[in-house]
């Protein structure tokens, strides 16, 4: 019988790194994800890895470039200004064909902002985490227990579509202890890395890992084929979870630990007789267009319930296709939305139905 363990979520990541295959992790500190290279260092040595604090961001994310060119599952983690700064690093690795993790525990901003919660990250990490043409396979927890088992399933979508893969948390979920149990994940079988430049003893020919390309045809000839892949991540990795949407007059849409906050609300609101439902994306891309496309075409509105000043709403309403009102309520700056301010903000949508 599997055993549930007692851990803050940043750990939880930590721990399912290791239970993944991962063996080298470069970082540097930042609040509120800072347990994640602490509980590493610890770790790591005893099963034959390596936790590096690098001398800054900028170093870690080209230090993680390295040990995935090497073959290896590798990984890093940051904060908000944290993951900015390796954003040049995160567009090699993708320019370069690589997999790895990035995990961001998200907090405020702009700038250095606050050190609580926060989803304002959200277009860095669906539009623009680096320059150029690239995407990233992003994946939203809403428990301790996914911080676990998304880590998990993010190493192998990421060895699976040669492409970085980043778990977008917040740091509520980062500093929050649930039970996990680590044995609530199904390995998937991932391509032999063939490619890796990690030695061969003159038994192939040599593999290069790059990202430069000095003629055009070339470069568009590598970014077309990129997205070929990318293609096949929206046709079969989408990832999200409904909650009493069948009969749903309002349809709500949130991620992250905001999502569970709607589902208290949403309980709350049928019991008087409110029909209202949740929409919760796990993958924020490949987004999940289609089914709020579908759930739009039934609901009369759809709520957005966000900890930024909206940003997934755009995606929503790209998804909705104008079939019904898309409503928006936010808090930002680290400031988390109560289930009595999302319960009114149903009542008024209903009162206006």
């Amino acid at each position: 019988m599997a055993q549930k363990v007692l851990m803050k979520g940043n750990e939880a990541i930590a721990e399912a790194a290791i239970n993944a295959g991962c063996l080298y992790y470069f970082g540097y500190p930042i609040t509120p994800q800072t347990e994640i290279s602490e509980y590493l260092a610890k770790r790591m040595p005893k099963v034959g890895g390596l936790c590096l604090q690098a001398e800054s961001e900028v170093s870690a994310i080209n230090m993680t470039l390295g040990a995935a060119a090497a073959g290896s599952r590798a990984m890093t983690s940051s904060s908000s200004p944290g993951i900015s700064l390796k954003s040049e690093g995160i567009s090699y690795i993708a320019g370069s064909d690589l997999p790895c993790l990035i995990v961001n525990v998200q907090r405020g901003g702009p700038g250095l902002g606050g050190i609580q919660p926060s989803q304002s990250d959200y277009y860095q990490a669906t539009r623009g985490v680096g320059h150029g043409d690239l995407r990233l396979i992003v994946l939203a927890p809403s428990s301790v227990q996914e911080m676990a088992s998304l880590t998990a399933e993010a190493f192998d979508l990421a060895d699976t579509y040669r492409m970085p893969a980043m778990l977008l948390a917040d740091g509520a979920l980062g500093q929050m202890m649930e039970p996990v149990d680590f044995s609530l994940f199904e390995k998937r079988e991932v391509p032999e890395k063939a490619w890796a430049a990690n030695g061969h003893g003159g038994k192939r020919k040599k593999n290069i890992i790059n990202s430069l390309y000095i003629d055009p045809q070339e470069l568009e000839d590598s970014i077309l084929a990129r997205y070929k892949r990318y293609a096949e991540v929206e046709e079969k990795e989408v990832k999200y979870e409904e909650f009493m949407t069948d009969d749903a007059d309002i349809v709500l849409v949130a991620f992250g630990i905001t999502a569970r906050i709607c589902k208290s609300a949403i309980t709350a609101a049928r019991a008087d007789g409110i029909k209202v439902g949740l929409l919760r994306p796990i993958t924020l891309w490949p987004y999940p267009k289609k089914i709020l496309n579908s759930i739009a075409g039934r609901a009369k509105a759809l709520l957005t319930v966000e900890m930024n000043m909206g940003q997934m709403v755009d995606d929503v309403r790209l998804a909705a296709n104008g079939q019904c009102p898309v409503h928006l309520y936010t808090r930002t700056g680290g400031m988390i939305p109560s289930v009595d301010e999302v319960e009114n903000k149903i009542r008024e949508i209903a009162a206006s139905l």
